[in-house]
């Protein structure tokens, strides 16, 4: 982890190369391979376990995670083939990124991306699966490994690539051959917000609130109001909530936020690997030293799995 004197010294770099060097430092410390490991895979279930996903455990509790919204059916494109897929359900942002990864698949190597597994219930998983495995929470999907080799290498690289940025774990898998792919899809979802400039979409989920969702996706409550064109903070589930861009607020966000009386809210963070307390700090728009205070450290070591108290001002 990142010590006290590194973190002062990057605060005088420029927020593009503070990205290349915390990049290249997680590189390092995590060789990109796709060989898997045990602590990948806890990884993955801890980021299911944290953000309250459902861990599926019959076929008619994927019935019940779609009419809920928390699934979505995925369909097969000019694109995209699904072979065998039993339960062609996945999570939104998991789609979204396999729809996204076929289209550009299709348009480098002239063939169709194929699917051999989403969601699956615990009580249809094979027998050599892990217990940890994410598969029954609707966020990992099985890609068939190509013939081809250019087009498994831009496959392999592309998926490498997505890993650099937080946004999946890639395994290459010997029985049977295949990439298991575990999405992010928070991560994600802010990673295609950054890249493209767009709007997010977020699924409304039961038990959700309009302060949750805000919180979750980085946004706040006057934001959504006005991107949903809402009157109240009342939502239902299933229902899809339109998030801006962080570089696209909208005037009329601006103005009301601008208004409104500072609110505090508090949210929690669980610490990822190859996170430091300054990337927590930076990430939250406060400091080190106010990090350390709210969570009484004595040092900047972090633990994998260590959940943080983070104290927003709502300014």
């Amino acid at each position: 982890m990142m010590t006290t004197s590194g973190a002062d010294g990057m605060r005088n770099l420029t927020p593009a190369l503070v990205a290349i060097l915390l990049i290249a430092a997680v590189n390092a410390a995590h060789a990109q391979t796709m060989r898997g490991s045990r602590e990948s895979i806890t990884q993955q279930n801890q980021h299911a376990v944290t953000h309250g996903y459902t861990f599926v455990q019959t076929s008619s509790q994927v019935a019940q995670l779609v009419d809920s919204g928390e699934l979505v059916r995925v369909n097969p494109s000019r694109t995209m083939v699904l072979h065998n897929v039993s339960y062609p359900y996945a999570r939104p942002a998991v789609r979204t990124l396999v729809e996204r990864l076929s289209a550009q698949y299709f348009n480098a190597c002239g063939e169709k991306l194929t699917v051999t597994s989403l969601t699956r219930p615990i009580a249809r998983q094979p027998a050599n699966a892990s217990d940890e495995s994410v598969h029954p929470a609707g966020m990992a999907v099985d890609l068939r490994i190509p013939s081809n080799g250019r087009c498994r290498a831009w496959l392999e690289s592309t998926l490498l690539s997505l890993e650099r940025n937080y946004v999946l774990d890639v395994t290459r898998e010997r029985r049977p051959p295949h990439y298991h792919v575990a999405v992010f899809p928070e991560n994600y979802t802010q990673y295609l917000a950054a890249m493209t400039g767009e709007s997010r979409e977020y699924t409304v989920r039961r038990g959700d609130t309009l302060t949750a969702v805000a919180a979750r996706m980085n946004t706040t409550v006057a934001q959504l109001r006005v991107a949903n064109g809402l009157r109240s903070d009342l939502i239902h589930i299933g229902q899809r909530l339109s998030v801006p861009a962080d570089s696209g607020r909208s005037s009329a966000a601006t103005v009301a936020s601008a208004n409104a009386a500072p609110a505090m809210r508090e949210v929690t963070h669980k610490v990822q690997r190859g996170e430091t307390l300054w990337r927590i700090a930076s990430r939250y728009e406060t400091s080190v030293d106010v990090l350390r205070r709210q969570n009484d450290l004595a040092g900047d070591f972090l633990q994998i799995g260590q959940t943080l108290r983070v104290v927003l001002d709502g300014s």
